[in-house]
């Protein structure tokens, strides 16, 4: 028999109310049955199978379900025939339907051709949101290559457009990053502009994905062909490039938007001071805001906050306090954020009863602290070695129906190993497991370094063990670990083995590893090695830092060796490297115990010209060289400095005067030192006691302990 239906696109969008004659021309090699199953049946003639597709086309919606779908089933299997079909609906709804049903059926083949036709039907009738759910189906169905079918079929350019903005919105919302740069490609090469949105749409999947050089080709193929950025087109690309920390080209890229009658916004402002604040360029940052004010934008607590975080990361808490009160005063509300960054630089510093003010605080200003706040202060007793503060905070964290994280128990777990604390530390492992949260490979790792430092190779080796049980990859802290661990106790081969292991596992050659290995060789004496392992590093590409120099430096000046300590200290600075805290502190430390004060003071006053602050091990070592001197005036001078910077004292910095008023006999100096230890919670060791107790024989340490407790107890 002879079959054709001879429709145009023009018959996709006619008036469904008219019916449609079906003329016969084309062979095909099937018959229409009543039934699929009906084998038996004759084949139904020309005219018969004329008045089936014109009853499909002409079927009333409220009738459609009664319809005898099962007689168009040989139609499907003939892609081109059922193509036709469906071009001569002049129901979009019903093709969308017959489509549907086809699509369900065994034997049906569906194509590219096919999405296409019942795309631009759909289409063309702007049904846009069942034309999303087709493309749905396209992507699940994994025919990505619609985009070149719909470029190649001669159609209405307006419509080609239509679905293949579609096609790249619903690829964008999928975050496929391929699918998005081959259908933006195939537009642009055809000539056929993506819509901007979509455009935008594409920039922010690639800022999301830190593809930053993608995002600039496209930004650049936009400019090219003529589509107009947007204000979203601008900040989106802005934030890609401060999130990459190329923020002179994010300040290079708001001058090209402003000459192009693009005025920033807010947002645009915000974005920038944030990128300028992660780098630490503040003063740049601090003048956005003031330009924003200048021009009239709104400021927030979301402009504010990465500054003050800044400021506080920095320990410049006095620039982070007046910037808060500048905050207030223009009209913006710290949020929990703010408070959390204020107590993060509060807890860094070890000013724990500051920050516990700044939480008294927020629940004054009805804000309510979350996870982070918890998990900063648990951090900041933890590393002042107060346990007991940090679990009465995890336990009111509890209380306020907030749930720990992974992290709260990653920290208290650091703190208990940094304390030996090992067997609690187990036992809070298995409580995190009881409230199901898996353990990770930091997890494991601080376990496994609190093995380590407590000289349990044993539990190490069983706290590694479980960890590859458990089927957790190591990453490189937890090899820096092993590596660190190995060291410790001599064991350089293998060490060497489990970087070998590491690179074998494509680990790049990394430089904090090599500062582990060079650590670890200085503190076992062989300088050689470490000298050599430093020309090794430098062939593989891996540049040196301030951290490999200080390793060395420290072990020579440890050995005695002081002129060849300070010789490396100039290679370094020859180098153009800048030291560190650390750096100036092993100088400070070398010349203060041996008495060379004026030169401990030289480097004191050198640091701080050079914008490196000194931290409380910094005024450690000023503070124990000028008492080996017994200028104790100026031993307290320093004690006072440190205080009014806002660096509290520590254990070691009682311990040391303490230490030394004992020599002295000023029994009553020293036992106000350690009062006034007690008092501020801070807690002393036994090396405290044995400083306290040393000029007394054995026989009556327990007897001066006893009067020691009266005497604190009376006042």
């Amino acid at each position: 028999m002879t079959l054709c239906l001879r429709a145009s696109k023009a018959s996709a969008i006619i008036n469904p109310s008219r019916s449609l004659k079906v003329r016969f021309l084309i062979p095909c090699s099937f018959s229409l049955h009543d039934s699929p199953s009906n084998n038996s049946a004759p084949p139904f003639s020309e005219s018969h199978c004329e008045d089936l597709v014109s009853q499909l086309i002409n079927e009333k919606p409220s009738s459609f379900s009664k319809f005898n779908w099962h007689r168009l089933a040989p139609v499907i299997h003939d892609p081109e025939l059922f193509g036709r079909v469906l071009s001569s609906c002049g129901n979009p709804r019903l093709a969308l339907r017959l489509f549907r049903w086809a699509e369900s059926q065994p034997g049906f083949q569906c194509s590219e051709f096919l999405f296409c036709i019942i795309l631009e039907i759909l289409s063309l009738n702007n049904l846009m949101r069942s034309a999303y759910w087709v493309v749905e189906r396209v992507i699940n169905a994994n025919m990505h290559g619609i985009a070149e079918v719909l470029i190649g079929r001669s159609m209405n350019s307006e419509v080609s457009v239509k679905i293949l903005n579609l096609l790249l919105w619903v690829y964008s919302k999928k975050s496929m990053v391929e699918q998005c740069f081959s259908v933006f490609d195939k537009m642009i090469r055809s000539e056929l502009s993506p819509d901007v949105k979509n455009c935008n749409r594409i920039l922010r999947i690639l800022r999301d994905k830190r593809l930053m050089s993608k995002a600039t080709e496209v930004y650049r193929t936009m400019g090219e062909v003529g589509i107009k950025p947007t204000i979203v087109t601008y900040n989106t690309l802005l934030d890609s490039y401060c999130k990459g920390g190329k923020v002179q080209q994010a300040l290079d890229l708001l001058s090209e938007m402003q000459r192009r009658g693009c005025a920033p916004n807010d947002v645009t402002y915000n974005l920038l001071i944030n990128g300028l604040s992660r780098k630490g360029k503040f003063k740049q940052a601090k003048g956005l805001i003031g330009e924003m004010l200048k021009i009239g934008l709104k400021v927030s607590a979301y402009t504010y906050n990465p500054l003050i975080y800044g400021y506080y990361k920095k320990g410049m808490l006095d620039e982070a306090v007046r910037l808060q009160e500048d905050m207030v005063l223009k009209g913006a509300s710290p949020t929990v954020a703010t408070y959390n960054s204020c107590i993060y630089g509060l807890c860094k510093l070890g000013r724990m009863d500051d920050a516990m003010q700044r939480l008294s605080d927020m629940l004054a200003n009805n804000l309510s602290p979350d996870v982070v706040t918890y998990n900063t202060l648990i951090y900041g007793y933890c590393s002042s070695g107060n346990l007991m503060k940090a679990f009465l905070l995890f336990d009111e964290l509890r209380g306020r129906y907030l749930f720990p994280t992974i992290v709260t128990y990653n920290t208290l777990l650091d703190g208990l190993c940094r304390q030996g604390e090992l067997k609690f530390a187990k036992q809070l492992k298995e409580d995190m497991i009881d409230h199901r949260i898996d353990p990770d490979v930091v997890t494991y790792t601080i376990l496994v370094n609190g093995s380590w430092k407590m000289g349990s190779l044993s539990m190490a080796r069983e706290f590694f063990d479980e960890m590859l049980n458990e089927g957790l990859e190591l990453d490189s802290y937890a090899y820096a670990t092993l590596i660190m661990g190995n060291l410790k106790y001599g064991d350089t081969s293998q060490a060497f083995s489990l970087q070998e292991e590491m690179l074998s596992k494509g680990f790049m050659h990394d430089l904090i590893i090599y500062n582990i290995f060079v650590d670890g060789l200085c503190k076992l004496g062989n300088l050689e090695e470490a000298s050599e392992l430093l020309q090794k590093m430098v062939s593989y590409g891996v540049v040196p830092d301030h951290v490999t120099y200080t390793s060395i430096i420290h072990a020579h000046l440890e050995n005695g060796n002081l002129r060849k300590g300070l010789e490396i200290f100039n290679q370094m600075l020859s180098k153009g490297l800048t030291p560190s805290v650390v750096t100036y502190t092993v100088l400070i430390h070398r010349h203060a115990s041996k008495g060379r004060l004026k030169m401990s003071h030289i480097y004191f006053s050198e640091m701080q010209e050079k914008g490196i602050l000194p931290n409380v091990i910094t005024y450690n070592a000023m503070i124990n060289g000028f008492c080996k001197a017994r200028r104790m005036d100026q031993a307290y001078n320093f004690l006072a400095e440190m205080e009014v910077k806002g660096i509290p004292p520590n254990k070691y910095t009682y311990t040391i005067l303490i230490s030394e008023h004992c020599n002295m006999g000023n029994w009553k100096e020293a036992l106000s030192l350690y009062k006034q230890m007690l008092d501020r919670e801070v807690q002393p060791d036994s090396y405290t006691h044995s400083a306290l107790l040393k000029q007394l024989g054995k026989d009556c340490k327990l007897q001066a302990v006893r009067l020691l407790e009266n005497l604190l107890d009376s006042e």
